[in-house]
């Protein structure tokens, strides 16, 4: 093994001064840790353009072209290659002088991010916690040949590349519902509202109930982002406290989840009869099954549309917030029944390929962690 601090010298970076308008409006890009994307960065990705004044009289350096820059404090363990000077902010600290002889530089950006929750762990501080410079100085890399190094590396560029390719399939599973749903409800004349097509429009509890360590999930928006109900927590109720929420939402499959706070907008559909219960941030639909269909609502919720009505209802400015009241005003077409069905069977037969798709995905992913372990220990 080498200790990373014998293999490199260390930079960190610095912001200059906003008060002082001749550090800014220069040649020189100067990023933070946003643009620290795990492979290359160039000054497409700069935040600000500093001046050589800048770099002469405040803390900003320039970081040479190929250097490794890992985020240290906001955005721990993120890492980037730059292919040209830049400067950082002081939340980057960049690796100079190593050795190409005898390191892969991307072999050792894999490193680094392999060891991101050990990282994390190592973090201190009251507001913004961060790692010093001697958590990186002292960790331990495989010293192995260039050439081993660079099958690595490559070989986990290939697997990355496999994800990324499935995530795209993915994306493009989803727009092809949604373009459906423009192709076959576009000019349906009939639409109602989610208050006339619902039989109960309510949200979560808006007390934090009493948790337990073990028992029923209580969920969160992080729960329905996916468009699904995950019921991975670390908050559960008990049955006593269940029994009594649940009289306030009583969950079926078939309702449907509507994120309404922060990452608002997001539908999901209650698929099995699996207990949990959800906090107030969280709207509760339960469709009339004599109008809707609950795939037809969900796929409708997401349709451009009904999404871009959201972004005109939501309120607020640090925390953009969707109320009940403007959820009940949504506005969707609601075609006949046996047509609903007809687009149903096309969403069911986009899932069946999607599904299997979310397997190889997750299959990679698997794999990918296996390697890094196996590699990076």
């Amino acid at each position: 093994m080498a200790r990373l601090g014998d293999i490199c010298k260390f930079q960190s970076g610095g912001t200059p001064s906003k008060s002082n308008p001749d550090f800014f409006g220069g040649n020189i890009p100067w990023i933070t840790t946003v643009a620290l994307n795990g492979g290359i960065i160039n000054s497409t990705n700069a935040v600000e353009w500093i001046t050589d004044k800048a770099i002469q009289e405040s803390a900003a350096k320039i970081v040479p072209q190929d250097s490794i820059m890992i985020g240290t404090r906001v955005g721990i363990g993120k890492v980037a290659i730059n292919s040209g000077p830049m400067s950082t902010s002081q939340d980057v600290i960049s690796l100079l002088d190593i050795d190409t002889a005898s390191w892969d530089k991307a072999f050792l950006c894999k490193f680094i991010i392999a060891k991101n929750d050990f990282l994390l762990s190592q973090a201190r501080g009251a507001t913004i916690k961060g790692i010093k410079i001697d958590t990186l100085s002292n960790l331990q890399v495989p010293d192995i040949s260039l050439e081993e190094q660079r099958r690595i590396a490559t070989l986990l560029d290939k697997v990355s590349d496999l994800i990324a390719k499935r995530r795209a399939q993915l994306d493009k599973l989803d727009l092809l519902v949604k373009a459906k749903f423009v192709e076959m409800f576009q000019e349906e004349n009939r639409r109602k509202t989610i208050s006339d097509i619902c039989s109960i429009i309510t949200d979560g509890t808006h007390q934090p109930p009493k948790f337990v360590p073990e028992g029923i999930p209580f969920l969160f928006v992080s729960n329905v982002i996916s468009n699904e109900i995950t019921y991975e927590t670390e908050k559960y109720i008990s049955q006593e406290t269940y029994d009594e929420l649940i009289k306030r939402t009583p969950i079926e499959p078939g309702d449907i989840l509507l994120s309404t706070v922060g990452s608002y907008g997001h539908p999901a559909i209650v698929k099995d009869n699996k207990k949990f219960l959800f906090q107030r941030h969280i709207a509760y639909l339960k469709p009339n099954h004599d109008m809707v269909c609950s795939q037809y609502l969900h796929s409708a919720l997401l349709s451009y549309d009904v999404q871009r009505q959201i972004e005109e209802k939501v309120k607020g400015v640090a925390q953009k917030t969707l109320n009940l009241s403007e959820v009940r005003k949504i506005s969707l077409p609601v075609p006949t029944m046996d047509v609903q069905l007809d687009f149903c069977k096309y969403v069911e037969k986009v899932n069946e390929e999607k599904a299997n798709m979310k397997l190889s995905f997750e299959n990679l992913e698997t794999l990918k962690k296996a390697l890094m372990q196996q590699y990076f220990g």
